[in-house]
């Protein structure tokens, strides 16, 4: 295997410098995989540090694991941008930077005089990513609001969860926006070859679940169908695409949405009768009523004896432990320790069959960008 400094990966963005003024998740994770790619990512943050630091469990040595986990790779300068002099530092940033990306309400950039306005007279090549919850305009742009109030907003949340709505975990709109945010801007970096200038980007999380349920969306323009709980088969409504509980009290997914998946398990459970009833309307309760009958009936280790060679899309339900031990994830080389001893979840793309390299730790002394050299930073109790 080659070594990891030689990753195609970290070739993709190479060269790309990335200011990242966001804090929390969304731009952190947009940050993080352009680093992942290669990109020089310096972390700007307030005196006092990210407020992501005190969120979430910490380790023996009281380090702020979620903080760690989602900015490991970067290097990072606390400015005190309401300062003049760290002011100036940072527009000393922006003439080399390539992209730009903050999570602040719309109006707290302007405030600091780091508006895109402001920013592309000092370098028109720059790329300007906002992230927000609401975006730059509408009625909702200065409302607070966090990935379960956008789920909420957008119809999604109404529809799952078992009897009433469950906030989803992960979060789907905070790291959607974040997967959104890079491939806008590295559509960006594209575009800017052609004529030598940057552009504004601006993304509402709460936008980002709307083409998330594209489906959903075009069934209703078609046929003003509004889905329910447990209504659709992407939502449980349907009995070959749904999770089932054992008789010892373990879970089963089944995902037998294609025909031939269907019939494999039906052959394999015996049940040749409900082979044509998958295409009953949904929600199929009485077929539901059925297959949980039948998966009831059979404990966790019975249906994966019965099932584990059949090719009808049936999985274990499993926790973070026993998934992390699977074979193929540690084949895929998905999650490793990094030479620091962090676990991490890697990029997940192989690149000529070469898994993403491990991400080197933060760093809060970082070496600056050639022409700001002078800059010091001001972390306190350092």
């Amino acid at each position: 295997m080659k070594p990891e400094s030689t990753s195609r990966l970290a070739r993709f963005g190479r060269g790309i410098k990335v200011l990242d003024l966001s804090q929390y998740l969304p731009g952190p994770m947009a940050s993080l995989l352009l680093a992942d790619m290669g990109a020089e990512v310096l972390k700007i943050e307030p005196p006092r540090g990210d407020p992501m630091r005190g969120l979430g469990p910490r380790d023996d040595e009281d380090r702020a694991l979620f903080y760690e986990a989602i900015n490991a790779g970067k290097k990072v300068l606390r400015l005190d941008l309401r300062q003049e002099k760290p002011h100036r530092e940072f527009l000393d940033l922006v003439r080399d930077a390539d992209v730009l990306i903050e999570g602040f309400r719309p109006g707290t950039m302007k405030r600091l005089g780091l508006d895109y306005e402001t920013l592309r007279g000092i370098n028109p090549r720059l790329i300007y990513c906002s992230m927000s919850g609401w975006g730059k305009s509408g009625p909702m742009a200065q409302a607070a609001g966090h990935d379960g109030n956008y789920l909420a907003m957008a119809g999604i949340l109404h529809r799952n969860g078992a009897g009433s709505p469950y906030v989803f975990d992960p979060p789907l709109a905070d790291t959607s926006a974040a997967l959104f945010a890079v491939i806008s801007i590295l559509g960006a970096l594209n575009a800017r070859r052609e004529d030598n200038k940057g552009c504004e980007i601006d993304i509402a999380l709460a936008d980002i679940a709307m083409p998330l349920q594209l489906f959903q969306i075009a069934d209703f323009g078609a046929r003003s169908a509004v889905p329910q709980p447990e209504s659709t088969y992407l939502n449980s409504g349907a009995a070959y695409y749904r999770v089932y509980e054992t008789k010892d009290g373990r879970h089963i997914m089944l995902g037998a949405v294609e025909e031939k998946f269907w019939r494999a398990f039906c052959v394999a459970a015996e049940r040749g009768d409900w082979i044509e009833r998958q295409a009953a309307p949904t929600p199929q309760s009485d077929l539901i009523r059925e297959v949980s009958d039948y998966f009831r009936s059979l404990t966790y280790t019975e249906c994966l004896e019965r099932f584990g060679e059949v090719d009808c899309c049936l999985s274990p339900v499993l926790d973070l432990r026993q998934a992390l031990e699977t074979p193929h994830f540690k084949q895929r080389k998905l999650i490793r320790r990094s030479p620091e001893g962090d676990l991490q979840a890697l990029f997940p793309v192989r690149v000529d069959d070469q898994p993403s390299p491990s991400r080197p730790p933060l760093s809060e002394e970082p070496a600056l960008w050639p022409h700001s050299r002078e800059a010091k930073t001001t972390v306190p109790g350092k």
